[in-house]
């Protein structure tokens, strides 16, 4: 079902623990699955400093969000905004069944909507908005 990829990051994740000194938290969920996902997220000119996840989240969730971490360390955070899951799938090297895409995801929706609180945009993005054919089958 998943890669050798998915299946190392699942067991060996580098990133999740709650960062110190973080500029910005965000908690977001899956409702569909019951994932859930808090960031921590450290910002220094605009750019990805130190970013670490918590909270309960299955083995796709784990991988990806593991993945996603070595992926946007020293971005700007502008450059994250229109990220998607075709991104996250390029990073894991495998598409994922329209039933596991949320999970897959979490942690770039649960980033981006970080992002717009640190900047006090106004704006929040859902799972409609990372994947854009709307599958919400968990």
């Amino acid at each position: 079902m998943y890669n050798e990829t998915i299946i190392y990051y699942s067991k060996n994740h580098p990133n999740k623990w709650v960062l110190n000194d973080y500029n910005v938290e965000f908690w977001e969920e899956n409702r569909t699955c019951w994932d859930d996902l808090k960031v921590y997220i450290k910002i220094k000119d605009d750019k990805i400093k130190d970013w670490s996840f918590s909270w309960d989240t299955a083995i796709i969730t784990t991988a990806c969000a593991s993945i996603f971490w070595e992926s946007i360390v020293w971005k700007d955070i502008k450059e994250i905004l229109p990220l998607n899951y075709n991104y996250i799938e390029e990073l894991i090297w495998m598409p994922i069944s329209d039933r596991r895409k949320q999970a897959s995801v979490l942690a770039l929706l649960t980033t981006r909507n970080a992002i717009h609180k640190y900047l006090n945009d106004g704006k929040k993005d859902t799972f409609d908005d990372v994947i854009k054919d709307n599958v919400n089958v968990c």
